[in-house]
């Protein structure tokens, strides 16, 4: 006799009841009982006692349904992170500008005294050492429900430069195994908001291959006078001597001029093939977390907004080197059509530099002494406020109901971490 499906849901529910407190033995009789009534396959009919019987506990129903129970027995076991540890983990996270778990694990118990030395949070002794031997797995659980909204668009806009290609070698992602500090990727990011006409901002990214240090300025255009001042301007900022830069094909960076300057500065020059970005790997990710999250994809092409930018960049230069947590890659093995990787412990490039044997140790005691007066939620604020000038910057310039129009038409989204 074959049975219909309100029958066989009642026979599991009232199943499921006897199969959850059984030992081993005793489930694996219920289970060829019941196998044998509704004629499931075993490890089917397993599958569904076990759901029905978690859902009991948890206190629903199969079909969605709530259901209080009440526990008289007082068993389950209570959480250990409860909402004080959520609500200061999420502030810490928010503060660091929303990194990974790893990444927020790595220097979780370094932060929260930098914080509390500046009395931006505070914490009872309980919550404090449930942060510091929080795993990145829970940490990522609990700030779940932070995390959304911030998947943006990518354009290119590079102009190849093909005239002094032939002067400049071609390096790739494999052939670089720099361990020097000193060697940068270099790259441009336009500030168009979708209209590529006329001249508008450019940020020159630049990162170091070696310890994940990097430098933006804001540039009027793609002039080669620019470029080459910013870049001129980068090199004097940098904690290390500059030994190589490596860019893509535009005519901004393949000109005569950078040639001749890094030829007679000694500096080693190179460029990656035409269309693989994967060669510029390194600086093609800043472009996005240090530059598109912290500016997005607004038009900005007046000398206020240049101005701003570079204020804003500054800032970030610090937020960034100092307090952002970075993994690199160390090893990748295949295995047939899966590749597993491996990577280092998360470091700050100020960590990265300050572990260097190469950097000077009075560059890393100038370094030292900067980081120790440096108060991340303060640089978080001046950068949110930063963000909010180069906003209206760009409605006072539309006029506000020009600005409200071309958001519905293109429906464009401006996102300010």
């Amino acid at each position: 006799m074959r049975l219909d499906m309100r029958t066989r849901r009642v026979i599991t529910k009232e199943v499921a009841r006897r199969y959850r407190k059984a030992g081993k033995k005793g489930k694996r009789v219920i289970l060829d009982e019941f196998t044998a009534t509704t004629g499931y396959n075993r490890s089917y009919a397993a599958r569904i006692l076990r759901k029905e019987a978690s859902a009991r506990q948890r206190g629903k129903s199969t079909r969605g349904r709530p259901k209080i129970i009440r526990k008289a027995d007082g068993r389950g076991r209570k959480p250990k992170y409860g909402n004080e540890v959520k609500k200061a983990l999420t502030k810490i996270w928010a503060i660091l500008d929303c990194p990974c778990g790893k990444r927020l694990v790595a220097n979780l118990t370094e932060i929260v005294n930098v914080l509390k030395k500046f009395r931006e949070i505070e914490l009872g002794n309980g919550v404090r050492e449930k942060l510091s031997s929080i795993s990145s797995a829970t940490a990522d659980r609990l700030l779940r429900d932070s995390r959304e909204k911030m998947k943006l668009k990518s354009r290119s806009k590079t102009r190849p430069g093909s005239l002094l290609k032939h002067q400049v070698p071609v390096r790739t992602f494999a052939q670089w195994d720099d361990l020097k500090p000193g060697f940068l990727e270099i790259d441009l990011v336009g500030h168009d908001g979708g209209n590529t006409r006329g001249d508008f901002c450019q940020s020159l990214d630049a990162v170091d291959v070696a310890t994940g240090w990097s430098e933006i300025r804001a540039v009027k255009n793609k002039a080669q006078r620019w470029v080459f001042a910013a870049i001129q301007d980068i090199r004097e900022s940098l904690p290390f001597p500059l030994l190589g830069l490596d860019s893509d094909n535009g005519a901004e960076f393949i000109n005569a001029h950078l040639i001749r300057y890094c030829q007679q500065e000694r500096i080693t020059f190179t460029r990656s093939r035409a269309y693989r970005k994967n060669d510029n790997c390194y600086v093609e990710q800043k472009n996005y977390t240090a530059v598109r999250r912290n500016v997005g994809y607004m038009r900005h092409d007046t000398e206020e907004e240049l101005l701003i930018l570079n204020q804003l960049y500054s800032i970030l230069h610090l937020y960034l080197n100092f307090f952002q947590p970075q993994m690199k890659l160390i090893q990748k093995e295949r295995y047939g059509s899966k590749v597993k990787k491996k990577y280092d412990k998360p470091q700050t490039p100020y960590q990265r530099v300050l572990a260097s044997p190469l950097v000077n140790e009075k560059v890393k005691r100038e370094l030292k002494s900067r980081y120790a007066k440096l108060n991340p939620a303060e640089l978080k604020r001046r950068i949110l406020g930063l963000q909010a000038r180069l906003y209206e910057e760009v409605i006072l310039k539309k006029g506000k109901s020009e600005f409200e129009e071309e958001q519905e038409a293109e429906d464009l989204e401006y996102i300010f971490q």
